[in-house]
């Protein structure tokens, strides 16, 4: 009798999961962990789990022993150990936001018609570090380095919402008045916090619109902003705000902000 292809000699394999599971799980828990506003009990982490209490148990506390988590022994909740929050940190310090942001720019310049960037802030004001040109749009008015006029761009605007007053000051001083622009009133800056970013159609070039919008590092400061230049018309067809927001947003979590 021939045994079916699924035992024969010559029936091709099943590939065997790369994946180690125990350590899947363990790092579903800790997951957990992370995302929870503060320590859970065991009950909780088990039923987040989708999990019984005695496998909960088992896995919490071996990560309890490898220090990933911590267990009160007063109350018994369960959080996040001393070796995670290490990992954590050291895992922040790496992470470069404007690197992050950039990645993001370039993605961002493939899907729309737009020129996109990333600015930092320097003793000189808002400094383009990245720059990317669509294949459908491109200025060629604006290279690397180029600084932008404090008070008569987006990326002025989203920097003077998020920095220290003393900071745009001495950017103020250097600038010539005629460069710089005419200073934003105080409601216009926390409609950009509020918001989430600025955007200036045909202020600087007839036809165009540029939009701003911030990347905050893990501290919860500003590390860089993310721009967009193009046509007003093709900005409000494609959706070119929603876009460069969500893309400031996800270059933000990326970060650690």
């Amino acid at each position: 009798m021939t045994p079916p292809p699924s035992e024969g000699r010559g029936a091709p394999k099943a590939k065997r999961s790369a994946t180690i599971q125990s350590i899947s799980i363990a790092a579903r828990f800790l997951d957990i962990l992370a995302k929870a506003d503060g320590p859970l009990v065991l009950g909780e982490i088990a039923r987040r789990a989708r999990t019984g209490a005695s496998t909960a148990h088992r896995y919490m506390q071996s990560l309890v022993r490898e220090g990933l988590a911590a267990q009160d022994e007063v109350t018994g909740h369960y959080d996040l150990g001393p070796v995670a929050l290490s990992i954590g940190v050291r895992a922040l310090r790496r992470i470069d936001a404007v690197e992050v942001a950039a990645r993001a720019m370039k993605t961002l310049s493939a899907d729309i018609a737009a020129s996109c960037g990333v600015a930092i802030w320097t003793e000189r004001g808002p400094t383009i570090v990245r720059w990317y040109r669509s294949t459908d749009f491109a200025i060629s008015t604006v290279t690397l380095g180029d600084v932008l006029p404090l008070d008569n761009t987006a990326c002025g605007f989203v920097f003077q919402a998020h920095l220290p007053k003393d900071a745009i000051a001495a950017v103020r001083k250097q600038q010539p008045a005629s460069f710089r622009g005419n200073r934003p009133a105080g409601a216009m800056l926390d409609a950009i916090r509020q918001e989430g970013g600025a955007e200036l159609n045909e202020h600087l070039f007839s036809l165009l619109t540029g939009k701003a919008a911030p990347v905050f590092n893990a501290l919860g400061e500003i590390a860089c902003v993310v721009t967009t230049v193009s046509f007003v018309k093709t900005a409000e067809a494609e959706g070119h705000r929603a876009a460069l927001y969500a893309a400031a947003k996800a270059a933000t979590r990326e970060s650690g902000g």
